[in-house]
């Protein structure tokens, strides 16, 4: 007998301006499933399940639930259809309690008034059939994040859905409530119930999805059974090229600088719990250490904690041979490391001050408010750092948010190097700039290198992390399985590492 989809997508596109997000893209879902939905950043996945779940109107193409056509005009209209999303940020109010946040909007009532006993002996029944049992008249607050997610999962439940949409619903859960919230997922399917699994954990891909479609570049790549989909082919359909030998040559461009004996910073057995998986690494003075992975694989996480963004709760640091503990940023800077984030325009620029301002932010931090650096030293440092980098602009009194993305990275990148840095994380630096600034930015990389930076690169494009390593550790999943040298690194060494031993 022959099962039919419970949901069709087909034809879907989806522009905004500049920018085409969907090009007939479908997707189908069975009922008694898990349904991966996979591709690289940008790939067109969100604005799919926005089009899905009402909060984005399609240009062109149909959706049909149970073989009739639908057109969901709000996230509520989706609900009453069946159609139900819990997103990575799970929108709940932390101050009422786990009962409230399950039926908020839609209490049961009595005369007189709300029926708090049926709330809580409802509420306490769908966490149960989820494996989950609490005090739901305690503040959602008092549990943690993994417990949260399952109360978004249970609310999410009560309004009768089909079609259970999971939007990285994994990406702040240790192994354990990983997996809890894979046998409450188990159960659901039991039931029948439909359910699209969003995440860039291939591990948690194959335990979990019974069939897997790739977007990439908003289009329609394909739909697989997950048992006929290797971990390396589902990697190249994601890319959109076969990775093999001859893709790229062996890392000529890799810096040739002299490199210290001994590293400038060296992790050992470095971690936190939700976060990555303990590591090891050492970054020499002089050399570029690429992170290799996918997305989601744990690159801006080992990042914030070599930055003191965030704690470590395991493994010790040392810099420059000196066991430290790097419990902020403002530590991280006072031994010498730089860090320019991944979200330039919310974690790096401040848009409405000057360039000047923007340059010398980071050294008149360390310098501290009763060392006030005078006006005329502020733009001595701006000129000169704006005429090494390149930074095109008539003035440096301008405001940083008027320049281009290529031109706001170089000064990110000036700020920091107005401190001195001995070392310099960069991650995502060519994000959302054209051809001609990325080859710019990564030419200056090179050049702080020759000067005996040690630099650490992260980027989505593999490419970039070729082009410009000489050493590349491979992430995979939150945890790092091992390292490649860059003369031996291509994409077929590194892709095949991330697939795993399968590969």
């Amino acid at each position: 007998m022959t099962v039919e989809p419970i949901l069709v997508m087909q034809g879907i596109c989806k522009s905004f301006p500049g920018v085409n997000a969907l090009k007939n893209a479908q997707l189908r879902l069975f009922p008694g499933e898990v349904h991966a939905l996979m591709g690289q950043n940008g790939a067109g996945k969100s604005t799919l399940i926005k089009v899905l779940t009402g909060v984005e109107t399609p240009d062109a193409g149909e959706i049909r639930l149970n073989g009739q056509a639908i057109s969901p005009a709000c996230v509520g209209e989706a609900q009453k259809m069946g159609i139900t999303a819990v997103y990575q940020e799970i929108n709940l109010c932390p101050n009422l309690s786990v009962a409230e946040n399950i039926f908020i909007g839609r209490f049961p009532m009595r005369a007189i008034g709300i029926d708090w006993k049926t709330i809580e002996h409802q509420a306490a029944a769908e966490l149960a059939a989820l494996n989950i049992h609490i005090d739901v008249s305690l503040p959602l607050a008092s549990y943690p994040v993994a417990i949260q997610q399952m109360v978004a999962i249970a609310r999410a439940l009560t309004t009768e859905a089909q079609v259970l949409i999971l939007d990285e619903p994994t990406s702040s859960l240790d192994e354990g409530e990983v997996e809890r919230l894979f046998q409450a997922l188990r159960q659901l399917k039991q039931k029948g119930m439909a359910i699209v699994f969003i995440t860039h954990f291939l591990d948690q891909t194959y335990a979990i999805a019974d069939r897997i479609t790739v977007l990439r570049n908003g289009e329609f790549i394909g739909e697989y059974p997950a048992s006929t989909l290797s971990r390396l082919d589902l990697i190249n359909t994601m890319v959109g090229r076969e990775i093999n030998e001859a893709s790229y040559a062996a890392n000529s461009s890799a810096q040739a600088a002299s490199v210290a004996d001994k590293p400038y910073v060296s992790a050992r057995g470095l971690g936190s719990t939700g976060g990555m998986h303990p590591f090891d690494l050492d970054l020499y003075r002089g050399q570029v250490t690429g992170l290799g992975g996918l997305l989601g694989s744990g690159r801006t996480e080992t990042a914030r904690l070599l930055f003191g963004i965030d704690r470590a709760d395991s493994g010790t640091i040392r810099v420059d041979g000196h066991a430290v503990k790097l419990n902020s940023p403002r530590q991280a800077v006072r031994y010498g490391i730089a860090f320019c984030p991944e979200d330039r325009k919310n974690e790096g620029i401040v848009a409405d001050l000057s360039i000047r301002e923007n340059i010398i932010l980071a050294l008149q931090a360390r310098r501290g408010i009763f060392h006030y650096l005078p006006k005329r030293a502020q733009s001595a440092i701006a000129e000169q750092y704006i005429e090494q980098l390149g930074i095109r602009t008539s003035d440096a009194e301008k405001p940083i948010g008027q320049l281009s993305g290529g031109n706001q990275q170089k000064a990110l990148l000036a700020r920091w190097l107005a401190t001195d840095p001995k070392m310099l994380i960069l991650d995502e630096p060519t994000r959302g700039i054209d051809i001609a600034a990325k080859l710019e930015i990564m030419e200056l990389v090179k050049a702080q290198c020759k000067k005996g930076l040690a630099i650490l690169f992260i980027s989505s494009e593999m490419s970039e992390v070729l082009r410009v390593s000489d050493r590349i550790a491979v992430l995979r999943d939150r945890q790092k399985i091992g390292e490649i040298a860059g003369h031996d690194a291509d994409e077929q060494n590194v892709f095949r590492m991330i697939a795993g031993a399968e590969a």
